[in-house]
């Protein structure tokens, strides 16, 4: 990055703090599983918050957090994606085509695996909001449940390797560091016409 080059804030402190605390929840939800079920529980109920405020601030929040600053058509995205593989990709200030359809992937299945899990919960171990929705001996829907959750557990993580890859490379072909702009809020000035 240019020295003389100006920084323009990009990521509100309720962005920054989201991100970064979905990585920790996720996390210790992951690790955690059945091992330590009050620390799982837990972080998946944080996840399953995080995300729902999230989605709120998707539709109220700060310009490059509103979904209206990042949901791109199809058509774009795959141009952005053939862009990227060229190394050609245009600079975004916000969310590049790409990271926004992350995005949204990611909302999806991270509140699947939470539902499912507050579900899951209900079933196996009669806890939780849901609990009264299931009845005791009831274990086919715990089979099918922990069935959808592990699958989107797993798939949630896979999307995760995938998006930071994508900011890596994203990283080097723009010469800036996108993890310290969602550590910091700030991402250089030119062209900034996104």
């Amino acid at each position: 990055m240019q020295n003389n080059t100006s920084l323009i804030k990009v990521w509100d402190p309720l962005v920054r703090i989201f991100h970064w605390s979905l990585v920790l929840s996720f996390f210790l939800a992951y690790v955690t599983e059945e091992d330590f079920i009050s620390i799982h529980t837990f972080a998946g109920y944080a996840v399953l918050v995080l995300l729902l405020i999230r989605i709120v601030w998707g539709f109220i929040g700060t310009r490059h957090a509103r979904f209206t600053d990042f949901v791109y058509s199809a058509q774009n995205i795959k141009q952005f994606l053939k862009d990227t593989v060229k190394l050609k990709a245009k600079r975004y200030i916000g969310h590049n085509p790409a990271g926004g359809a992350m995005i949204l992937m990611m909302i999806i299945s991270l509140l699947a695996a939470s539902v499912s899990g507050v579900a899951l919960y209900g079933a196996e171990d009669q806890a939780g909001p849901l609990a009264s929705w299931f009845s005791q001996g009831h274990s086919f829907w715990g089979d099918v449940l922990e069935e959808v959750h592990e699958f989107f557990a797993n798939f949630s993580l896979l999307l995760v390797f995938i998006h930071v890859a994508g900011v890596i490379i994203e990283s080097m072909i723009h010469k800036e560091n996108l993890a310290k702009s969602m550590i910091n809020g700030m991402k250089r000035s030119d062209n900034h016409n996104q």
